[in-house]
């Protein structure tokens, strides 16, 4: 499981995010004050990325970043409301993977998460897309328990999706996405064929999908 440090002084915000994020699969600690979330870093090297407050109580976030980049490649994501350019180039010249300003849809924030986690090379060996649990580490696939046996770009389409929960995702990003992990020539129509399999192995009803959904004019969207 991911583990991620959550650096914030709005209680409120720490409340919901953290409810959000645990929800997705995370697991999350929180610190509201920047000597808090050193001492945390210090005893919890298991800590995979930091969501990271510019205004801090006893200091900044920019002084957390620093200690964390000049000790570690823990990732890191700005959460601020000041969303000026020099805000944005200061922590992103300090060595953060991202900069996102408040307030911001959880999901966006999700979604950026799990890009910067792919980026690092750090991802959820567990993935769940309703009834369906994809063990990453494994290359496995269950439904209500039961393995699944997928073709491999069956597999890579379902963790595309898997990684992208929530998002719509055009036929360009998804053709984009499988095409370095596919052993054959995959153009739109193929996509039609692959997408129509896997609903017929992870959906109850096909004809009614609930886990992969078509949104009309724009692509797929996977819940």
């Amino acid at each position: 499981m991911i583990h991620i440090l959550l650096v914030e002084d709005d209680t409120e915000i720490i409340k919901n995010l953290t409810a959000f994020l645990q929800k997705e699969g995370f697991s999350v600690s929180s610190a509201t004050g920047q000597r808090e979330a050193l001492d945390f870093l210090e005893q919890h090297t298991e800590t995979d990325l930091i969501l990271l407050d510019v205004s801090l109580p006893d200091g900044n976030g920019y002084a957390v970043c620093a200690a964390v980049k000049a000790n570690s490649d823990i990732p890191v994501i700005f959460l601020t409301a000041s969303a000026d350019e020099y805000s944005v180039v200061t922590g992103l010249d300090m060595g953060a993977e991202d900069y996102i300003a408040k307030p911001f849809r959880p999901r966006e924030l999700v979604s950026r998460i799990r890009s910067v986690l792919r980026r690092c090379g750090k991802t959820l060996s567990v993935l769940d897309l309703g009834n369906i649990r994809i063990d990453a580490s494994s290359g496995t696939v269950q439904k209500n328990g039961q393995e699944l046996f997928l073709s491999a770009l069956e597999y890579r389409l379902l963790l595309v999706f898997a990684g992208h929960k929530g998002q719509v995702l055009s036929r360009d990003k998804l053709l984009e996405e499988i095409w370095d992990m596919a052993g054959e020539y995959v153009n739109d129509n193929t996509l039609t064929v692959y997408i129509k399999r896997l609903r017929e192995k992870i959906e109850d009803n096909p004809q009614k999908p609930e886990i992969i959904k078509t949104i009309r004019g724009l692509g797929y969207r996977a819940d």
